[in-house]
């Protein structure tokens, strides 16, 4: 075998570990997106039309932009007051339900810049949070569809508590009472508090409608 064959040979070889390893890397680095990102990551590629490239390239960038952004855990007497302002758009609800949503949406978009995100007038805000708080964000996304009636159409008493309640998940992590998956004591006082009201099971709908 002649020295030029045994360059070429060697040469492919070479050539077939980098693409192996490569492929390795891109493979490693969309699986630690999907970790991180959870249910964003099916999003992100669903808003990128499918494109798993595109989509992991924006992810990449918001951790990138967003990964170190110092977020202010509440104070005790600031947990306090969140909890007391939450609990008083549950006791709204019942008599103006549309109104309770659009003022617990308006809370968590004042929660979110209070501890420290950009501000809500941009994207911007949703992409940090997606860094932070991704396995909860889609109850601040729906809230604010219904808040701000981006479908135009008439929300049903139904679909106002259900926003509401998929919300308050969000509300408890932001506001400091939960960590990631686990429960705390917030999330288990709202969710009482929310079936005292009648939030819970739709018995609301006897007392008011959208």
């Amino acid at each position: 075998m002649s020295s030029g064959v045994v360059i070429i040979l060697i040469a492919v070889a070479v050539i077939v570990v980098v693409a192996v390893v490569l492929g390795m890397f891109v493979a490693r680095r969309g699986s630690g997106l999907r970790r991180r990102f959870g249910p964003e990551y099916e999003r992100t590629v669903a808003q990128h039309n499918g494109d798993v490239k595109a989509a992991e390239k924006d992810l990449d960038e918001r951790v990138r932009r967003y990964g170190s952004l110092k977020v202010e855990p509440p104070t005790a007497e600031e947990r306090g007051r969140y909890a007391a302002e939450w609990a008083r758009v549950q006791e709204e609800f019942v008599e103006s339900p549309a109104q309770a949503v659009a003022d617990a949406e308006a809370l968590l978009g004042r929660l979110a810049r209070e501890r420290g995100f950009p501000d809500g007038s941009s994207g911007e805000q949703f992409a940090a949070l997606s860094v932070h708080h991704p396995d909860h964000l889609d109850g601040y996304r729906r809230i604010q569809g219904v808040a701000q009636n981006t479908e135009g159409r008439r929300r049903s008493t139904e679909e106002l508590r259900e926003a509401l309640v998929e919300a308050h998940e969000f509300f408890a992590v932001l506001a400091g009472e939960r960590r990631g998956h686990k429960a705390g004591s917030l999330a288990s006082r709202g969710a009482r508090h929310a079936s005292r009201d009648g939030m819970q099971h739709g018995d609301i709908t006897r007392g008011s409608q959208s």
